[in-house]
């Protein structure tokens, strides 16, 4: 049997109809969303489904309609394909899908899991709210580069690399002006394209440190378990298991990139050589961001979608 991990996605997979297929066919997967809808006290599975579109994109929206949707879809992969659970050695999410992850990975109870998502989808909300801010995906330029143009562009204002997803594709955050300015500068410096992103403000950045307080205090306040297996972290892209090291770094997430490109590959490293000799892998949720990712990473690869 291959060894695989479980990847999950974060927040920008979603899309209006996700999960209906999945809801209406696998029984265990519509339990989820009626246990959801009922601790969140709205229908949840109605907004996925009927939308609309800016509401669901909502960040207090989208982080717990992500979380749920990505948890039905590996209901259903339980359902066909029981055997896969069992070859999995690890798990990672990206962002808002490393909860997904630890939930998954018996870390977190669903409740909880969905307690704290809801939370942090609210915290960053208002923190977004709070400084006008973005983040634009740089592509076609090498970190280093992306790295400099946030020197030279950042002036007085917040601009820094936020996510490192695959070679050749890097997201930066900040505030607007600073967004703005980084745009136009990189298409001049030689980048192939230029993606302002729709999110709600500068995630993984110093301009959500508003959030942190609310993030921590919710974490406090539920149980996190060893996971049943290793957790790579997008903060350090490394594995853990020990519930305290889980909680610091899930509260330095919102503040800190998001290293997926180095959690990937540390996922396919051989063992011998210190990784976790993962063979195939499966993206579970709303989506093909994932697997996008991971063919620009090493397009050997295989990876199935759960959605």
């Amino acid at each position: 049997m291959s060894r695989s991990a479980f990847l999950f996605p974060g927040q920008g997979a979603q899309s209006v109809g996700m999960a209906a297929e999945t809801a209406s066919e696998v029984p265990a997967a519509k339990a989820l969303f009626d246990r959801a809808s009922e601790q969140l006290g709205y229908d949840l599975l109605r907004l996925c489904v009927e939308g609309p579109d800016d509401q669901l994109d909502a960040t207090v929206n989208s982080q717990p309609a992500l979380y749920v949707a990505s948890l039905a879809a590996l209901e259903r992969l339980k359902r066909d394909d029981p055997n896969a659970v069992d070859s999995c050695v690890a798990t990672a999410g990206l962002s808002l899908g490393e909860y997904t992850a630890l939930a998954f990975a018996g870390a977190l109870s669903f409740e909880d899991g969905l307690r704290v998502v809801a939370e942090r989808g609210a915290a960053m909300q208002q923190a977004a709210e709070a400084s006008p801010s973005g983040m634009v995906s740089v592509l076609g330029l090498e970190v280093a580069q992306v790295e400099a143009l946030c020197e030279e562009c950042r002036g007085d204002d917040t601009l820094r690399v936020a996510n490192l997803l695959c070679p050749g594709n890097t997201v930066v955050s900040g505030s607007t002006a600073a967004c703005e300015r980084i745009a136009e500068r990189a298409e001049a410096a030689g980048a192939i394209k230029v993606v302002p992103l729709a999110v709600a403000g500068a995630f993984h950045t110093p301009l959500m440190q508003e959030a942190v307080e609310r993030l921590a205090a919710v974490l406090g306040q539920v149980e996190l378990r060893e996971p049943r297996v290793p957790v790579v972290s997008n903060v350090d892209s490394a594995p853990h298991t020990d519930p305290g090291v889980l909680r610091e770094l899930l509260v330095k997430q919102v503040v800190s990139p998001v290293r997926w490109e180095d959690s990937v590959r540390l996922l396919m490293r051989k063992e011998a050589e210190g990784g976790l000799g993962v063979e195939k892998f499966y993206e579970i949720g709303p989506g093909r961001v994932l697997r996008g990712l991971l063919k620009r990473i090493d397009r050997k690869s295989p990876c199935e979608g759960v959605e």
